[in-house]
């Protein structure tokens, strides 16, 4: 994943009227990339304590994708930015740490 993918993919979720299940994808990143930054800091006894939620985390991430894409597919929207987005669990969690970042960059 690279920065331009992602704004590109970002660019893409923001045409949809279902404002509610984008503004979920866009939430579930932020939580997810909270939670990848901090477990740059954390001791390994943390990351063991803490791996189920990021898993889950993760998990509601990639769900709230689907969920999207699948519902924008039935109103007719185009939701080719899921498959740009792939299915590599590494590459939708770097998706959320850009998706993190331009909303921090956008908000200045």
């Amino acid at each position: 994943m690279t920065f331009d993918k992602a704004q590109k993919i970002f660019e893409a979720l923001k045409s949809t009227k279902l404002d509610l299940l984008k503004n979920d994808v866009t939430e579930n990143c932020l939580r997810y990339a909270h939670l990848r930054a901090e477990w740059y800091l954390m001791s390994d006894d943390d990351k063991r304590n803490n791996e189920d939620t990021r898993t889950r985390t993760h998990n509601t991430l990639i769900d709230s994708c689907n969920i999207l894409s699948r519902e924008m597919i039935k109103r007719g929207e185009d939701a080719n930015w899921r498959n740009e987005l792939g299915g590599d669990r590494k590459e939708i969690g770097d998706f959320a740490c850009y998706i993190h970042c331009l909303l921090g960059l956008y908000s200045r």
